[in-house]
């Protein structure tokens, strides 16, 4: 992108001193208008063309390159020092060149009329550097939109892999058969169930494109399968409360954020009848918080984090707020933003 950036750059400075200097050519014309005033000088025009070009090529950088001067003004959107700098280099660009020009080829009779040629020219110059520029900015932010929709998706596919792997896993499945193999024998009709609710956790995973928002009610409906399959396998030592005012039930939040949070908790506590594992799930101020008793399997290895940090990247690029994870002595808290 850099490279291209670079081509353009001289190839629009390319142009743009044509379009401005193309009067000058008149001058070839013995019998016109311009040759009255101004006689054609092959040095004395290419003096000019290259100190046209060499201004417009100085405009884009200091506008375009990352970190120069100007591009720091427009990162922090001080237009009134980005503007003034701007024009402040175009009038000392008609001053300069004015004065080389009068240096090296002489001074005219009337020298206003050169210094209005130059401003004329360069005026011109930096109205079409700013359209330039304009364009440029648009193709960066495309670009960089592009990208930011691939990293989401990538991140999306990778937790919902993830979600699989965890659901197929041996673990989840022996967990899952055991539960309802023993449910078969002593309840067919709870079995059905069982099942039922198992079916809508697959289905849910599989339902949505990666970059899908869907609103905290549909969330909470699919979390309330997961959860009917938890309680049926731990029974009276798994609580949940939820706690969700109607007025923010219709708030947007990303897909498949709710149950990979309960899920660690179930996977990474330990839960019994004199010490139940308790999720509560509520909102404050503006924020969807995820709250379980903090009671650490011994045995289990030290957890990598990956699933909350997935979770966190996709927060970031699709809704440029990051998730809040906080620990106590008795809680482990997630906090997710409400959009």
């Amino acid at each position: 992108m850099i490279r291209n950036e670079r081509k353009i750059y001289i190839y629009s400075a390319l142009l743009i001193t044509l379009v401005a200097n193309s009067a000058k050519l008149m001058a070839l014309n013995t019998d016109g208008i311009i040759a009255r005033y101004w006689q054609f000088n092959i040095w004395e025009y290419a003096f000019q063309f290259l100190y046209n070009m060499v201004f417009c090529m100085i405009l884009l950088h200091l506008n375009l390159s990352e970190g120069k001067l100007f591009s720091r003004y427009r990162e922090k959107q001080q237009w009134l020092k980005l503007y003034t700098f701007n024009a402040l280099l175009v009038v000392a660009a008609i001053i300069l060149g004015s004065f080389l020009h009068s240096l090296l080829f002489g001074a005219l009779q009337l020298p206003r009329i050169r210094v209005r040629g130059y401003f004329a020219r360069f005026l011109l110059s930096s109205v079409m550097v700013a359209v330039v520029i304009r364009l440029i900015l648009l193709m960066r932010e495309s670009k960089n939109k592009d990208l930011i929709n691939e990293q989401l998706h990538t991140a999306y596919l990778q937790a919902q892999l993830k979600l699989l792997q965890e659901q197929l896993n041996p673990h989840f499945l022996f967990n899952t058969l055991s539960s309802l193999s023993a449910i078969v024998r002593e309840d067919q009709h709870l079995a059905q169930n069982y099942i039922l609710h198992l079916s809508k956790v697959f289905r849910y995973t599989l339902m949505h494109s990666g970059n899908d928002m869907v609103t905290m009610d549909t969330e909470l409906q699919h979390l309330e399968s997961y959860i009917q399959l938890v309680k049926m396998r731990l029974e009276n030592t798994f609580q949940i409360q939820i706690n969700i005012s109607r007025d923010i039930l219709n708030k947007k939040m990303l897909h498949l954020s709710l149950q990979p949070l309960v899920e660690n908790a179930v996977k990474h506590n330990m839960a019994t009848v004199l010490h139940p594992l308790i999720v509560d799930i509520y909102g404050e101020n503006g924020w969807l918080v995820v709250r379980n008793t903090l009671q650490p399997v011994a045995s289990e290895a030290e957890s990598t984090g990956l699933g909350l940090t997935n979770l966190n990247e996709r927060y970031r690029l699709q809704t440029l707020h990051e998730i809040e994870i906080h620990q106590t002595a008795e809680y482990f808290m997630v906090k997710l933003p409400l959009l």
